[in-house]
């Protein structure tokens, strides 16, 4: 039996925040249905939806050892129109063949953007 990563959830007690967030930078799209508690962040093109699900009460933010990963063509570009939008990355690193850099969502939960694509194979 196999199956694949359909989606991510994440616990937050900023909805609104995050969903501005990824949204703004990453081209998502929201989607709530009436009653639901769960939103639903759609990306534009290709890619992983992202669920924003409200946290418990005694739940910390930020706390998983997740990176969410988003493939750019231009590392500088991005984040240079990211500090635009009023989000600033950290430092770009460089790495054999590809740059990448970091910084935290509005619940502190680890966001990088990298030039290294993930290599497909066939099993």
């Amino acid at each position: 039996m196999q199956a694949g990563l359909g989606r991510i959830v994440l616990y937050t007690k900023r909805i609104e925040e995050m969903t501005d967030f990824y949204c703004r930078l990453f081209g998502y799209h929201r989607i709530q249905l009436p009653g639901d508690r769960i939103v639903e962040l759609s990306p534009a093109s290709q890619g992983i939806p992202i669920l924003l699900h409200a946290a418990a009460k005694g739940q910390k933010e930020g706390q998983a050892c997740v990176k969410l990963v988003f493939d750019v063509k231009d590392v500088i570009a991005f984040t240079t129109v990211a500090a635009d939008k009023g989000y600033p990355f950290g430092p770009i690193h460089k790495g054999d063949g590809y740059a990448f850099a970091n910084r935290k969502d509005p619940a502190g939960n680890s966001v990088s953007v990298s030039s290294r694509f993930t290599i497909q194979t066939s099993h």
